[in-house]
Parts: structure tokens; sequence; C-alpha cells
């Protein structure tokens, strides 16, 4: 079966338009799983039974697996047999009636005002890096985007006249998010000054001409250079929670919604196809609304009672 992983991983690039962070996951589950068969000598598909998936997701939940992480796992290689069965390689589906693990709903991780604005200060903005760092945390949190579409950014994706911000999305839909006044800002200053000190002229390609956040060496940023980046500047900002790119997004959705911003736009700025994934940052919303009035309403609930009797 390992030879028939790569023509799936293209096919699932070339005819499903997924991002390569998607990509990289199908390509590790089916690898793993393939790898697990390998062990008891089972190297064809037809070979594979119900019975050895079974065994398979059981060897995950021993691991320690997350019930997301085992359902993903399930789809990847769910996807690779209808790949297999499509390409005339096997008319057999041993994924059929696999039951998913119930994976729990994790509540978003958001950061408060007071943390977002000691993370978006916490950029040395004189040097190239910081003014870079300090206009890609500002564009993260003015528009919830996801760091992958953010590092896949083009010069010509940010129009900071406009004040909006055209990005690829997953699977190949394309969207159009408004930004924010200061980040519109912070993004200008970088493209008229802090872009061209990073650019290195010698053998200029056309990407590097057209990528918008650039490392050191004048390459796009990777998702990596970024992760480790937020991670600097929550520890500077004195933020004890683990941050990631993630908390950005999440951040950006509640406190839309808490300011009065309704579902549906929230759920088309974020790029939801569903709204019902959007809704779980509506139920964050609502509790944190609920405590702010009970720490700050005369009558609120955390208040001590005077005593008295009602009339």
């Amino acid at each position: 079966m390992k030879m028939y992983i790569q023509p799936f991983v293209r096919y699932m690039e070339e005819e499903k338009g997924l991002s390569l962070s998607t990509l990289e996951a199908y390509h590790r589950d089916v690898q793993k799983f393939v790898e697990f068969a390998e062990s008891y000598d089972i190297e064809q598909p037809d070979h594979v039974q119900r019975s050895h998936l079974v065994l398979y997701l059981g060897r995950l939940k021993e691991q320690g697996k997350a019930a997301a992480t085992i359902s993903r796992s399930v789809a990847s290689i769910r996807s690779f047999f209808h790949f297999l069965i499509r390409e005339g390689i096997t008319g057999h589906d041993p994924s059929v009636l696999l039951e998913l693990p119930k994976a729990n709903k994790k509540k978003p991780s958001v950061l408060t005002q007071d943390e977002i604005e000691r993370l978006l200060a916490a950029p040395n903005v004189s040097t190239p890096q910081g003014g870079r760092d300090k206009a890609m945390l500002e564009l993260l949190y003015a528009t919830g985007i996801r760091v992958s579409e953010l590092i896949a950014l083009n010069i010509r994706d940010v129009r900071t006249d406009l004040r909006f911000v055209h990005c690829g999305g997953e699977a190949g839909k394309e969207r159009v998010v408004p930004i924010s006044r200061e980040a519109s800002q912070w993004a200008q200053a970088y493209m008229d000054e802090q872009r061209a000190l990073l650019l290195r002229s010698d053998g200029e390609s056309r990407v590097k001409q057209e990528a918008l956040f650039l490392n050191v060496s004048g390459q796009r940023l990777s998702r990596q250079g970024f992760w480790k980046m937020i991670k600097k500047y929550g520890q500077e900002a004195g933020i004890s929670e683990d941050i990631t790119p993630h908390t950005l997004r999440h951040s950006f959705a509640v406190h839309m919604l808490e300011g009065g911003a309704d579902l549906r736009s929230v759920q088309e700025m974020l790029g939801h196809a569903d709204l019902s994934t959007t809704q779980v940052y509506a139920q964050t919303a609502k509790r944190s609304m609920k405590e702010v009035y009970e720490k700050h309403h005369p009558h609120g609930g955390n208040r001590p009672s005077s005593g008295k009797d009602h009339m």
C-alpha cells in the first residue's frame, strides 16, 4: 500500500484543493496506518479488514490520542480507500460502518482584552523583524484568519487603502475580510519600510517579490517561524496561558460577538462552511458576558447579599 500514498496525496491536492497543513495530516495519518498494517504482514489493500482498522484505532486510543485525532485518522483512511477504489486498485472498503469516537468539544482558548494589548505591544517595531511581527499580529487579531492564510498573503492581497484582506482559505474558498484602521497602518508601515530590509536582492525570485511576510533570509515566513514568534511574544507579554496562532483567531471571534457582531457575519469572516462551527464562540462569549455582569453589576451574582428581605 505504501506505493499508493504519494499518488493519494497528489490527488487530494489537485482534486480537492486542500491546504498544505491538511495534506500533511492526511499523509501522516495514512503513513502510520500503512506501517501498522505492514507490521502484521498486510501489504495489499484487499487484505485489510475492518477488524484491522478497529485494532489500529484501539492502539491509537491506548497511546492516549485525543478523540479528535482518532476521528481525523479515520477520515484520512476512508479517503485513502475511496481513492484506491476510484483508481480501480481495489473494490474493497474496510472503513464502511466504522464508528467514530465521540469528540469532546474543547472550549476555545481566548485572551482578555488586556492580554491582547500586551501581546500586540511586545514586538520592537524599530527593527525589521519587529515591524513585520507587529503587522502580522495586528492583522491576525483584526481579521481572525488562519495562520496558514496569513503567511500565504502576497502584497496585492492586502489593500490598506480600502482596509480589507483577500485570502485564499481552505479548499480554494476565497473571501474578503475587513481590517481595522490600526492594522492597516501597521501593515502599510511594514510594506513601506521594513519589508525591503528583509528582502535580499541576490537572485530575487517571483515568489520573493510577491510574498508579504518574509524571514531574515528574504524568503516567505514559514508556519513554524510564526509559531515560535508568537510563543516568544506571549512570554514577553507575561501571559501565562500557552498561546498558539489559533488563540488570536479564537479571541477575534469571541471579542467580535461580545461587541455585538452577529453570528453569520463572524462565520463569513472566519471562513467556516458550517454555522455550527462558529456557534462554539457564541457560547464562550455568553459565558464571558455573564462573568462580567456578575462581577460588575450591583446586583450581580458575585456581590455579597445585603441581608435585607425583599419587600
